[in-house]
């Protein structure tokens, strides 16, 4: 299987928006990091008790329906493990994540693909799994929490399980699936956080699937930094409000500055995708130029003619819609 390519340069020359990452951390987390040296030299605790207490008040589950793993694709990876077996189909929404359709695949399974858009009116009969990603990558757009509710109850009268990839859903004041029977939630701590080496998120489950991914899981899967930080960053909860202010009124005076320039997809999340008229290379290459980077959204399947941008600091917000008005 090839790899998929992503954002984020960190030896990028300028700001790098090309990987939707908070540019803050929460306070007293490189403390909590630098204190967990001591404790890493001995195995970590497999139960990670504290970890899953944290997740569960962060996502209002009971402790033991959380799963820890290192990153949310762990979580995606470790969903799939346990519902896909080859020869089987799983709905899969594009534009969106390109590690669905790898990951299925990796099991064997076959992607049928569905617009994102459309997924939720897709009968999931017949299929090992259905893909939700709320707010969907990179569209930006959350689902209706109803019309969400309702193919979830669809899918579990087929049968379906439905893996809700909530990689996003902490930037927004929507409501997580976490807790909903027929659904496995995976959720990455280290976007929220500005983490994203930290490797750090969880799976959320109910009644026998959440056992068959407690059971699938890899011994020690998660570290001890990973613990002690992560378990200090979901009770951050001033840090996680201020943030969720900031990039609503950020990319909300974004897209009113640039909406006469680009057309903009409505989003919910911490980044734009922004149509080019024109040439994409030409336009990447040039916000380079002044330091700007940018992703290239046309590796997104469906996509051939846009540019992500994350929504960051105010003044580096006001940079990129400098650059962007006048490439």
């Amino acid at each position: 299987m090839e790899r998929v390519p992503h954002g984020s340069e960190p030896e990028a020359a300028g700001i790098d928006f090309s990987a939707n990452v908070n540019p803050e951390t929460p306070p007293g987390i490189e403390a909590a990091f630098q204190g967990s040296f001591a404790d890493a030299r001995t195995y970590p605790d497999d139960t990670a008790p504290a970890y899953r207490r944290a997740a569960a008040d962060y996502v209002d589950v009971d402790p033991g329906q959380v799963v820890p793993t290192p990153g949310g694709l762990a979580a995606i990876r470790l969903a799939l493990s346990v519902t896909v077996s080859p020869g089987d189909s799983v709905l899969v929404p594009y534009p969106s994540f390109g590690e669905y359709a790898r990951e299925v695949r990796l099991q064997g399974g076959t992607p049928e693909f569905v617009p994102h858009d459309e997924l939720l009116d897709t009968d999931p009969s017949g299929h090992a799994l259905a893909i939700v990603c709320n707010p969907n990558n990179p569209t930006g757009e959350a689902a209706d929490p109803d019309r969400l509710r309702e193919f979830v109850a669809e899918s579990r009268a087929a049968d379906t399980p439905v893996l809700v990839d909530e990689a996003f859903l902490g930037f927004t004041d929507q409501p997580t699936l976490a807790g909903t029977p027929g659904v496995i939630v995976a959720r990455s701590l280290t976007k929220l956080f500005g983490l994203p080496g930290l490797r750090a998120g969880f799976a959320v489950s109910t009644g026998s699937l959440r056992d068959r991914l407690e059971r699938a899981r890899l011994t020690w899967n998660l570290g001890v930094p990973a613990m002690q930080v992560g378990t200090q960053a979901m009770r951050a909860t001033e840090f996680i409000d201020r943030t969720r202010k900031r990039v609503r009124q950020e990319r909300a005076q974004l897209v009113a500055t640039l909406e006469d320039h680009y057309e903009i997809a409505p989003s919910d999340a911490p980044f734009l995708l922004l149509e080019v008229d024109g040439s994409v290379a030409d336009l990447l290459a040039a916000a380079r130029e002044r330091g700007i980077v940018l992703r290239d959204a046309r590796t997104f399947r469906g996509l051939d003619a846009h540019v992500r941008a994350a929504v960051r600091l105010p003044s580096e917000n006001r940079r990129l819609e400098e650059v962007l008005l006048d490439v």
